[in-house]
This record gives structure tokens, C-alpha cells and sequence, in this order.
């Protein structure tokens, strides 16, 4: 289905409603406290449109009204807020494979959609610093918490993971001592799991933290051990991308971010679409 929605960015209580709570997880800090960034002139600027998808729930979704949702979503509101330029941001849905297209042509000047930063992307995109990286975590039963190090802690048990993804890849580079079982699915490697036919599940930190809080986990489950952010095998994390021409955008997505992150702004928007903590 082809769905093109543009959903302006009005305020209103959303700005007032964020609470500065940087310290109430462990969200990690992207920004060198000392490093300045500056906040560019955009008063040149006439419009700010960001393209993202809407098949990527908690991130972009359309909610039970119709209109765009996710963290995504309100991460450009804020940005917005805080370059002050509410009035002239947009964000407007489309499909994935028409995003780069969108903003090659002039219709966009921003995506916002979990774009990699390949080489190749870097070739012809600029990128913002990271805003969210999506770590692999453990997860165990509660009454079976592995202890660190949990290289030593892994002996002699059997840790599930979705056969040929890539955290398969990182676990195996990661601790090529351990023993792992491929899984089809992530609704066997759960079941398992509650079942006690394997010790620990490893994978993605978020998708995990759903299923945590989900009725199906009944309560079972928790992450063990800290976050692996992997770049070899993860990437960079979320970022921004524009055009090399709109660079100034970066800049200025950049001034945004760091001051959100001083602010608490973005961990309390993490706290509201992941109230179970990956980090």
C-alpha cells in the first residue's frame, strides 16, 4: 500500500509534557560534555521535511487515529522545538525503497528511518552523530541470572539464538567457547527458553525488551549481563541523514541532539516507547 501522509508538527503540550530525566536509566550518553557544537542560522532555510516508514513500530507506526507515531516522530518534533523552527517541519510517510529517491529529488530533506550509513550511502548522504544504538543483550529466566564474566558464566550451558542472524554472528565471534542453538523463530526460542531446554536467549535488546514486558513472558524473564553495541556487526547506530548539499541540516540536527541529550529529552522519550530498559 502506498501511503503518503504529511503530519505537521505542532507542539502544543507535547514540549511542555518532557520531563528531564536523563539519570532515570542507563541510557547511554552519545556527547562528549565538553565538546561545543554550535547552533547554525536557518533562517534561510523555508521547509524541513523528514521521510520515514511506518512498518518499524515503536519507531514509526501509524497509531489508531491515522497519523504518523513512533519515537521517530516525536524525536523530529523535538529537534524542531529545539532549533525552533516548529513552523516549517514536516514528516511525511512513504515506503522504504522510496525514501533515498525522495530525498534525491527535492522532496525531502531528511530521512529519518534507520538509514545504515554504508560506505556507499556516505558517498552521497550525510549523516547526524548517533541518537539510539540497538545493543544485543542475554536474557535468561530470573531465577537462572548468569553471573559476569560471562564468558566463564556461559560454561557448560546452551544459549538460543535466531539461526543465521546476526546475532548468531556476534555470539559466536563473542564467546567462541560457547555452545548455541539456531532457532526458526523467536516464538520457539521463547517458548524454549520458559521451558528450561535452553539457559539463555541472545539477541536484539530491544525486540527482547518488548517480549519482557509482553503477557506472553508471564513475568519469566529479564536481561543478564550489559549491553553489546558491536558496531562491526550492528552499525553505527540511528542517525539522520540529508543530502551533501542540505550538510547545514546535520549541523544543525547535531546541535539539536546534543542539547536534548544534556536535557533529558531524548532518555525520557526512550523511557516512553521502551519502558522495559535495554540498556
Amino acid at each position: 500500500m502506498h501511503i503518503r501522509t504529511i503530519a505537521s508538527l505542532t507542539l502544543g503540550l507535547f514540549v511542555t509534557a518532557l520531563l528531564q530525566v536523563a539519570d532515570a536509566s542507563d541510557f547511554p550518553h552519545y556527547w562528549d560534555g565538553r565538546e561545543h557544537v554550535s547552533k547554525p542560522d536557518l533562517s534561510a532555510v523555508e521547509r524541513i521535511r523528514f521521510v520515514t516508514t511506518v512498518d518499524y513500530p515503536p519507531f514509526n507506526f501509524v497509531d489508531g487515529t491515522g497519523r504518523i507515531s513512533g519515537f521517530n516522530v516525536d524525536l523530529v518534533r523535538a529537534i524542531c522545538a529545539e532549533l525552533e523552527v516548529t513552523p516549517i517541519c514536516q514528516i511525511e510517510a512513504r515506503p522504504w525503497n522510496e525514501l533515498q529517491p525522495t530525498l534525491e529529488n527535492g522532496e525531502a530533506e531528511a530521512i529519518i528511518a534507520g538509514l545504515k550509513p554504508t560506505t556507499a550511502l556516505r558517498g552521497k548522504f550525510a549523516f547526524t552523530a548517533p541518537y539510539l544504538r540497538l545493543p544485543a543483550r542475554f536474557m535468561t529466566l530470573k531465577q537462572t541470572v548468569l553471573r559476569e564474566p560471562l564468558a566463564d558464566a556461559l560454561n557448560e550451558k546452551t544459549v538460543g539464538v535466531i539461526a543465521g542472524s546476526v546475532h548468531q554472528a556476534i555470539f559466536a565471534d563473542y564467546f567462541p567457547k560457547g555452545h548455541w542453538v539456531g532457532y526458526p523463530s523467536r516464538d520457539l526460542l521463547f517458548k524454549d527458553l520458559q521451558a528450561k531446554k535452553i539457559d539463555a536467549v541472545f539477541g536484539d535488546g530491544s525486540d527482547l525488551s518488548f517480549w519482557i514486558g509482553s503477557p506472553g513472558a508471564k513475568n519469566c524473564c529479564v536481561f543478564t549481563g550489559g549491553p553489546y553495541i558491536a558496531p562491526h556487526f550492528l552499525g553505527d547506530g540511528m542517525m539522520i541523514a540529508t543530502t551533501l548539499e542540505n550538510r547545514e541540516l546535520v549541523d544543525a540536527f547535531n546541535f539539536a541532539l546534543k542539547a536534548m541529550e544534556e536535557k533529558g529529552t531524548i532518555s525520557e522519550l526512550y523511557l516512553r516507547y521502551f519502558p522495559v530498559d535495554f540498556y
